[in-house]
């Protein structure tokens, strides 16, 4: 695979494009087999979730780390949207009054404003479920083993020993500051438990020898690391127009932070070490890894 011919941000539109496209073919008013009804209200809330842009990175991720194995189409596809339906859940639930009392969301009033708290948690909850239905269901072309896997590992990244774990233990630290090692593992958890499990979702859909697997997992650690260094600091420098969403608030909650830990100079320096640990990570694919490592570049770089 030869360097990206088109600027990094152009790559990640696309894909963006194409992650929409399938998340409004999923989230249409047609009914799937063995289902009775979709409500009109919470079908709008859901498609408000997961219908409002963002960088789609987490996808991105998924689908390129299954291109350094050969493999793409609309299957990869699936999965990646699958994915992203999770993501858009955690979103919409962390935005709620009980977590972070958000008003908006990516430079939209959020779920809960829009339409009703009671509708925020059904449209998460629904897209939740949802994603491992897609993952599941025989139009998502892949032997049955892989999926079977897929469902399991999304399961794991998503649940009480990830992404929601990660979240309880973000709540917990309001009350009670962590330390070092212990901001480090809700961030792993509460934001690098998807991104890690995008990339080795790539090895296991391109049935990847378990060394491959592994690498991929741990770059997956290294840029969702990084990813949440990035976001520590736009939270501490950048401005609610340019995130479209709310900036200042960890700070103004007392949460601690690697960031407010250790400060900007520290977390510049920290990140740019994940990157070169990231891209060390990816060298054994060669050219086949070109554009996952722009993406590791472009986590440190990003600007919102």
């Amino acid at each position: 695979m030869e360097e990206p011919s088109i600027p990094f941000e152009g790559l990640l539109a696309v894909s963006g494009e194409a992650v929409e496209a399938m998340l409004r073919r999923l989230l249409d008013e047609r009914l799937r087999e063995g289902e009775i009804a979709r409500p009109q209200r919470l079908l709008a809330a859901m498609r408000h979730g997961a219908l409002n842009g963002g960088k789609r990175l987490r996808p991105f991720l998924l689908i390129e780390s299954a291109r350094v194995f050969g493999v793409e189409g609309e299957a990869v596809l699936r999965v990646a949207a699958a994915l992203e339906c999770v993501h858009c859940y955690s979103l919409i639930h962390d935005d709620l009054p009980a977590m972070d009392d958000d008003d908006l969301r990516r430079g939209q009033p959020t779920v809960h404003r829009a339409f009703d708290e009671a509708t925020a948690i059904l449209a998460g909850d629904s897209l939740l479920t949802y994603a491992f239905g897609i993952i599941a269901e025989d139009e998502t072309e892949l032997p049955a083993g892989i999926r079977l896997e897929l469902v399991a590992r999304l399961a794991r990244a998503a649940g009480v020993g990830g992404m929601a774990g990660g979240q309880a233990l973000d709540l917990a630290a309001e009350r009670e500051r962590p330390d070092e090692n212990g901001v480090i593992r809700l961030q792993a958890m509460k934001t690098g438990a998807l991104i890690r499990f995008a990339c080795e979702a790539g090895a296991v859909i391109g049935a990847a020898a378990a060394a491959d697997r592994e690498r991929l997992s741990a770059f997956g650690a290294a840029i969702g690391l990084a990813f949440q260094l990035a976001d520590d600091l736009l939270d501490l420098t950048s401005d609610a127009e340019t995130l479209g969403k709310a900036t200042g608030k960890d700070a103004a909650a007392g949460k601690a932070t690697l960031a407010a830990l250790h400060g900007q100079d520290w977390t510049r320096r920290q990140l740019a070490g994940l990157i070169a640990q990231a891209e060390d990570l990816l060298e054994p694919f060669g050219e086949n890894g070109a554009i996952l490592r722009e993406a590791a570049r472009f986590v440190a770089r990003r600007d919102k």
